[in-house]
This record gives structure tokens, C-alpha cells and sequence, in this order.
């Protein structure tokens, strides 16, 4: 980007970045901004840790800020370029370099997590008011979760001008430490109370970017209503709606150029014009996953194997579901009870269920590609991207209709398929008699080609790149600065 085109400068503080480290879809969006965002005039950074090995990932890399005592070691922090993205690796041995995930080692948090991301919250403060070594300095900083969720705090408490926005992916997850850290954290103990850091006589992190950050954001305009509700709220719903003003919702996007089956190395290429091809994707996922023929609808789930997931709600309507012509092809770890209960269906419908444990981004393109439908059954989704991988593919969504699923699957009512705009299945309440009843739907219409086709149709004709978001992102940066 030119420095003629900048119209802001922008920090983004997370914990994960795409293509470097991911546990989960926070990663893709952090990943996926500062590209969207270029074409708007935003000169974004993204300032994360340097976990072990990540240093020798970011390639050519240049000192632009140094630190003494850096929560208990010294830290510098370096920039470089990966996939088109400025990042900001923030080398401190005595917090990142270690064994293990960003949050965790050997199925344990590590015990420091608490003082890990304040430190990351700290230097993103310290560049918004000193700047880098290269000159560049943020006029915004763009926190993530709890992780992140400390920047605006420090901002706010140290006095510093700099906007600060921080954004909930998912509630669930809130950064807890005893109050026993303030001082550890650097944060001022006249704000330990019910109206700033204190949340039921612990510190949260993300509750401190909620009460101090300039704006909210959430991943969809559902979940940023659904959060002020105590069902999804776990226990900041009050917080939130006090500070409903400043709350927004932006739906995230995808990579259109990533997940494109016309595109696609995984795949026989084909498109909305060219559907017949996804039959040979079909055919060879069935192999792939020893599976018989299917007559009716072949479903995929690629998915964490979580109750939150709505995995745990498989089992009650399989047996229904196979019975009707259906099969299901399942990639995805997490709950041994879970796994274990996936490959039991397996065992009770050979032929019919197939399920790999584990992860592979390969497979996931080949089952999105070969896939009729996908099911998302979760009870909770603040977004999802499983969906619109599924959108993008003509693999229609089976979804619950709850946060960025109700907001991008138009569900296959008589007016929406009279319209030609529905585009997959929604249901309500998210139990195992509703999915039930929408596995039963999805085979009727699985059973009418010509509006089965014309709902794979409409399906690929959704816009699910960033696209509309980023320009969101946009205006939201510029109503802080005016």
C-alpha cells in the first residue's frame, strides 16, 4: 500500500494469525483483515506472539521495537511479511518459547497464560504511543478476545490516545485470573470492582476490553443480540447491553479465492454452471471414505467434536436418517465421548457412516467438494465458516439457527424456495426432534432435482467473502478517528 493511499494505521492484537499459527477461526479472520482491508485505505499490522518456531516462519525480519522488562524478561519485537500480511512477532522467550499449543501444553493452560497476553496487550500500548522503529504508529488498536482484551484497558488506564476496538469470537472463553495478579498485570486496583475489571471476584480480561474499548464488535449481527441475552451471554450479558450503543455486529467472510471449487487443487472443478461435475467429487468421497452407494443425500460434518458443536445430537437421528437414504462422511477430534460415539455410528451403519479422526485441510476441501450437505447442529455459533465453505460449494447447510448461521442460511421455506433464494436448512429449537425433522426435510428435497439444483444455485451465488465486512471494518475505524 502506498503511502499516498493510507487513510489510517490499525494494530491488531490476537493471539493467532493465519497462515502462521491456528487453533480455531479466529485465526482465519485476523489472518484474512489486513488484505481486505488494503483496497479501504487501512494500513493494518498484526502483533501476536512468537511462539517456538515462529520467528524462522516470518523470514526476513527487522527489529522495530525493544523492551526491558517485559513481564519478567526482555522482548523485542520484529516485522516482516507473510501472505501479503505485516506482522509483528513479539519475541520474548520467557513467555512464548516453549512447548506446546499458544494456550496450552499437554492437555494443561499454561499456568502464566494471565500475564502471557497482558504482556502482548502491553507492548500493543506501548506502539500506539511511542510507535515503531520504522515510524509507523496505529491510530486504532483492534483487540481479539480475551487474549487482546487488556490493549484498550491499558490504553484507557495509561491515558493514550489511540482508538481501541476489540471484537468477541466467542464469549465462552473470558481470561480469567485471581485478583491476587492486579498488580502482576499492571492494572490499577481502583478499578477491581463490578463496573471495570472485577467479575465475580476474579479479574477477566475479556470483560476489560468490553467496559474500556472505544467500540464492540461481535462476528455477526445475531450473536451481537443474542450476547445481551442470558443464554449466550455467560454472565457478561449485562455489560454488553449497557453498552449496547457501541456493540456491532460484522459477519465475517472467507477466502473466495482459497474455497473456490471452480479453482480448487483438491477438487474436479466445477461451478453453479457446471454441477454435474460435483457428482465425480461425490463418487470419489464415497470411496474415499469406504462408504456404499447412497441414494439420497450424502451429509458431511468437518467439525470439533463438541457438545457445543450439537455433535452429541448425531446419534438419536442416524438411524432415521440412513433408514431415509442418507449417508454422513465425518472429519473432526475433540471429545474422547464424542469420537468414541462417531466411530460406534460407524461400526452400526457400515457402509453408510463413514468417520476420520483427526484433521486434514485436504479432506475438508474434498469433503466440502463431494459433500450434498453439511451439518452444523450448534448450539452456540458466533459465526461459522463451515457453512459458507458449504454456500460456496453447493453443499447445502443443515443449520441450527442461532448466531452467523441464522445469518447467512436463507432456509428452504415455501416462500424462499418459491423466491429461488433459499439456500439450505434452518431449525429451531436446537435439539435432536428438530434436527431430526430438518435431516427428514433435506431428504425431500434431495428427492426433487430441479429444486435441489436450484437451491445448490442460489447457494453458490451467496456472497461470502470479506467483500461487505471489510468495508464495515472500514467505516467502523473512521467513525472512531472523525
Amino acid at each position: 500500500m502506498s503511502e499516498q493511499a493510507v487513510v489510517g494505521r490499525v494494530l491488531s492484537v490476537a493471539s493467532e494469525c493465519v497462515p502462521l499459527v491456528k487453533t480455531g477461526g479466529l485465526a482465519d479472520v485476523v489472518g484474512a483483515l489486513p488484505k481486505a482491508l488494503a483496497p479501504h485505505g487501512w494500513d493494518m499490522r498484526v502483533l501476536m506472539p512468537a511462539y517456538r518456531g515462529m520467528v524462522e516462519k516470518l523470514g526476513a525480519a527487522r527489529e522495530v521495537w525493544t523492551g526491558g522488562d517485559v513481564f519478567g524478561g526482555p522482548a523485542i519485537v520484529l516485522a516482516g511479511r507473510v501472505d501479503e500480511i505485516e506482522v509483528l512477532l513479539l519475541s520474548a522467550p520467557h513467555l512464548y518459547d516453549r512447548d506446546g499449543g499458544p494456550y496450552s501444553a499437554s492437555g494443561r493452560d499454561h499456568p502464566d497464560n494471565p500475564e502471557r497476553f497482558a504482556a502482548l496487550c502491553w507492548v500493543a500500548a506501548e506502539i500506539a504511543r511511542d510507535g515503531l522503529g520504522d515510524g509507523w504508529s496505529p491510530d486504532v488498536v483492534h483487540a481479539h478476545d480475551w487474549q487482546g482484551g487488556l490493549a484498550p484497558a491499558y490504553l484507557r488506564y495509561r491515558g493514550m490516545a489511540a482508538k481501541s476496538v476489540i471484537t468477541i469470537h466467542n464469549i465462552a472463553f473470558q481470561g480469567m485470573a485471581g485478583p491476587e495478579k492486579l498488580g502482576a498485570l499492571r492494572l490499577p486496583y481502583s478499578e477491581f470492582h463490578a463496573d471495570a475489571l472485577e467479575y465475580y471476584g476474579q479479574i477477566s480480561t475479556l470483560k476489560a476490553g468490553l467496559v474500556t474499548a472505544d467500540a464492540i464488535t461481535t462476528v455477526s449481527p445475531t450473536y451481537a443480540e443474542e450476547l445481551m441475552r442470558p443464554e449466550f451471554g455467560m454472565g457478561l450479558q449485562g455489560v454488553i447491553a449497557a453498552r449496547a450503543a457501541l456493540v456491532r455486529g460484522i459477519l465475517n467472510g472467507v477466502d473466495a479465492g482459497t474455497w473456490d471449487p471452480a479453482a480448487d487443487p483438491e477438487v474436479v472443478a466445477y461451478d453453479a454452471r457446471r454441477l454435474k461435475k460435483k457428482a465425480e467429487n461425490r463418487a470419489r468421497l464415497i470411496a474415499e471414505f469406504g462408504l456404499d452407494d447412497v441414494p439420497g443425500p450424502l451429509a458431511i460434518v468437518v467439525s470439533r467434536l463438541t457438545d457445543q458443536k450439537g455433535i452429541d445430537l448425531l446419534p438419536a437421528v442416524l438411524e432415521d436418517f440412513v433408514a431415509a437414504g442418507g449417508g454422513l462422511a465425518v472429519l473432526g477430534s475433540g471429545d474422547p465421548r464424542l469420537e468414541g460415539a462417531m466411530q460406534a455410528a460407524a461400526a452400526a451403519f457400515p457402509g453408510r457412516v463413514g468417520v476420520k479422526i483427526g484433521y486434514d485441510e485436504a479432506l475438508s476441501h474434498r469433503m466440502f467438494a463431494g459433500g450434498d450437505a453439511v451439518l452444523v447442529p450448534s448450539r452456540f455459533e458466533p459465526c461459522g465458516l463451515t457453512q459458507m465453505y458449504g454456500l460456496r460449494y453447493g453443499t447445502l447447510p443443515v443449520v441450527a439457527a442461532t448466531g452467523g448461521l441464522a445469518d447467512t442460511v436463507i432456509t428452504a421455506n415455501p416462500m424462499a424456495l418459491a423466491a429461488g433464494t433459499a439456500t439450505g436448512i434452518a431449525f429451531h429449537p436446537t435439539d435432536a426432534l428438530a434436527l431430526g425433522q430438518a435431516l427428514r426435510r433435506l431428504c425431500a428435497l434431495y428427492a426433487q432435482p430441479d429444486t435441489w439444483a436450484a437451491m445448490q444455485r442460489a447457494a453458490m451465488r451467496q456472497p461470502v467473502d470479506w467483500d461487505a465486512s471489510s468495508a464495515a471494518y472500514a467505516a467502523l475505524y473512521a467513525e472512531l478517528l472523525a
